[in-house]
């Protein structure tokens, strides 16, 4: 008996002891997460002031390009937009962001200080965002939400953020064209939005409103979100210039008009259009396969669509 006893003893004290190994090693890692994050937010740095000298206004978006958190350059485009135009408040809303470890807002915050709104429809995501630093030390909001045209103003509303704010970053890859539609509760300085580059520069389509639309279900991973003329014609609707896209070829960028100066300068859709290099498609068992735009494009075409019209509307 007493034998029985010291071996589950023993069995005990090893537990407890690997459990305070554990729980030192995510000490650790929580540590480097945090050096990380500053060593990422220092070179971010040192990119936006080299920025901050660089030329003005002729060339592409993409000459801006930087990334600390963003996945494709974003942060240095955004930098360079929110020192070339009057942002005014640096509130940003931004949806869709996974669990903010790439963002386009988060260099934002680390870097400018600023605050604002982000969510995502999985709950471990936002709960990862609401455990991590940036979250209490710039006053982020997170919550967690599918978003929907029909729900999209109130989830901004009750977390206190509405009228003038500098910057919505919409990637929700479906329902892009009619989110940004409805929504009306703010009305930001800057919008980035994920556009489809396989519909081309001249067409102007989007998916139809799907409310629980998923990427990659019923039709293929690349059937989703709406083409870069369907934005355009819409942001001239809603009063915003188009002035650019990433090198490559998945976000949009939009300054509100009465933001417009020297130093931006708009474009059409013609003009600003980045044609994506990379392909999604993939084979029954969830591998990627070689297929070129045209071959994504042309199988696209043939899924439901709606055409965006010259007012920005869907057409009926």
């Amino acid at each position: 008996m007493a034998e029985r006893f010291t071996v589950k003893a023993l069995m005990e004290r090893a537990l407890r002891s690997l459990v305070e190994r554990l729980d030192r090693a995510d000490l650790r890692t929580a540590a480097l997460e945090r050096k990380i994050d500053r060593l990422q937010t220092a070179v971010g740095r040192l990119e936006a002031r080299h920025l901050g000298v660089a030329a003005r206004g002729s060339g592409p978006l993409s000459e801006h390009e930087f990334s600390v958190f963003s996945q494709w350059g974003e942060d240095g485009i955004i930098a360079w937009l929110v020192r070339s135009i009057d942002v005014g408040s640096k509130v940003f809303v931004e949806f869709g962001v996974e669990d903010y470890s790439e963002a386009n807002t988060h260099f934002l915050a680390q870097h400018d200080n600023w605050t604002g709104l982000v969510m995502d429809a999985n709950r471990e995501n936002i709960d990862r965002v609401r455990a991590s630093d940036v979250c209490w030390r710039h006053n982020l909001r997170a919550a967690a939400a599918m978003i929907t045209r029909d729900n999209i103003n109130r989830l901004i509303a009750e977390h206190g953020i509405s009228g003038d704010i500098g910057l919505l970053s919409i990637d929700i890859d479906g329902n892009d064209y009619w989110v940004w539609r409805a929504i009306d509760v703010i009305n930001p300085a800057i919008v980035v939005i994920e556009y489809n580059y396989r519909f081309g520069s001249e067409h102007a389509m989007t998916i139809p409103y799907q409310e629980e639309f998923r990427r990659g279900g019923q039709y293929p991973v690349y059937y989703f979100g709406a083409s870069l003329k369907a934005l355009c014609l819409l942001a001239a609707q809603k009063g915003y210039a188009f002035v650019g896209c990433n090198s490559n070829g998945v976000n949009a960028f939009f300054v509100r008009r009465d933001r417009l100066n020297g130093n931006v300068k708009e474009l059409t859709p013609s003009e600003g259009y980045v044609a994506g290099t990379f392909t999604e498609s993939r084979d029954a068992r969830g591998l990627y396969v070689p297929a070129s735009p045209e071959q994504e494009r042309s199988e696209l075409m043939k899924l439901p669509l709606v055409q965006v019209l010259e007012t920005g509307e869907p057409a009926k």
